[in-house]
């Protein structure tokens, strides 16, 4: 494990580089035949954002979560999303000391570095709610209290499609928390036959070791955000953002928010892949992830099967791409 030191004015892209590979190929001997999916996990972590990973059960949703968090040396919680969870259990509530006469705080799940909240959507709107506070300010409200969280801090959620029985749909203000939403898949044969092989008989979990810890990936983080991006990209940014609030199909339009999670998203990507400054091809290969679970098509579109990703494409491909660097 190597530690990074970065110097105000200056980016040690190899240790950024360095760091995201290793957790990376971690996941990649758990994950059969899912580069990219693995590649926008790790994008969104070093991003500091938020992820959604939707899908029908059984694809490894909850392995690419677990995945992610035993791949780094920090604290890891769980929660699986059930009708009867409450918000205080994620939270935590204040119970009244019958020693000292006064309440104690007992902290929740959400009190970790990784929390994984394992089908998001079969909890009611109200626990749902819960997690507002802590995925945008990193701090938690309890009784007039407020806690900050430790950092890193992300959330790694997933969920069935709403069409599955006991689900609820998630609120868009609880969608627009999330930096990036993205689905599994099914493997492809030559993977799903490496899968049977190998997780047959063991599970790929227990030999996966953390490669980095908690201050490389908040160091690495901290890195990333003094990436250059020139005046022309935050424009091009921008633009993509006001054309989904012009679109014809779009009754709802990506919102500020969702402009500096694309910028935020960008940059990791350009890091990642060992470049000091952000191109137009950084914000369209992360528009997708960051922008189609923010939309909300109109009913005619949604009847002509328009697609979220569809309509985000369609917005790359109306607007105009900055030239030169």
């Amino acid at each position: 494990m190597s530690a990074i030191s970065p110097a105000p004015d200056t980016i040690d892209l190899d240790a950024v580089r360095s760091v995201a590979g290793a957790i990376h190929s971690a996941i990649t001997t758990v994950i059969e035949g899912k580069d990219e999916v693995v590649s926008t996990a790790v994008t969104v972590l070093m991003a500091e954002g938020h992820l959604l990973v939707e899908d029908v059960p059984g694809v490894g949703k909850t392995m690419l979560a677990k995945a992610l968090a035993r791949a780094i040396d920090c604290k890891v919680s769980r929660v699986q999303f059930t009708p009867d969870l409450l918000p205080s259990d994620i939270t935590g509530v204040s119970i009244f000391n019958q020693e000292s006469r006064e309440f104690e705080f007992r902290r929740g799940a959400v009190f970790a570095n990784v929390v994984v909240g394992d089908e998001i959507n079969r909890a009611s709107p109200k626990t749902q709610s819960a997690l507002l506070e802590a995925m945008e300010e990193r701090q938690v409200t309890v009784d007039g209290t407020t806690y900050p969280l430790p950092r890193p801090f992300l959330v790694m959620a997933t969920q069935n499609p709403i069409e599955m029985e006991g689900t609820y749909p998630l609120p868009e203000a609880q969608r627009d928390r999330f930096m990036a939403r993205l689905s599994m898949g099914y493997p492809a044969t030559t993977a799903e036959i490496a899968m049977l092989e190998s997780h047959g008989a063991l599970n790929p979990l227990d030999s996966l070791h953390p490669v980095t810890t908690a201050e490389d990936v908040q160091h690495t983080i901290e890195a990333i955000r003094g990436l250059h991006t020139a005046d022309a990209l935050l424009r091009y940014v921008v633009d993509i953002v006001n054309a989904s609030r012009q679109h014809r199909q779009l009754r709802l339009g990506a919102s500020p928010r969702a402009g500096l999670q694309l910028l935020r998203a960008a940059r990791a990507h350009a890091a990642l892949a060992g470049r000091d400054h952000v191109l137009p091809e950084d914000v369209q290969t992360m528009a997708v992830p960051v922008l189609a679970h923010r939309i909300l098509p109109t009913s005619e579109a949604a009847l002509a099967r328009h697609s979220t990703t569809d309509l985000v494409r369609d917005l790359l491909g109306r607007t105009a791409v900055p030239s030169g660097r």
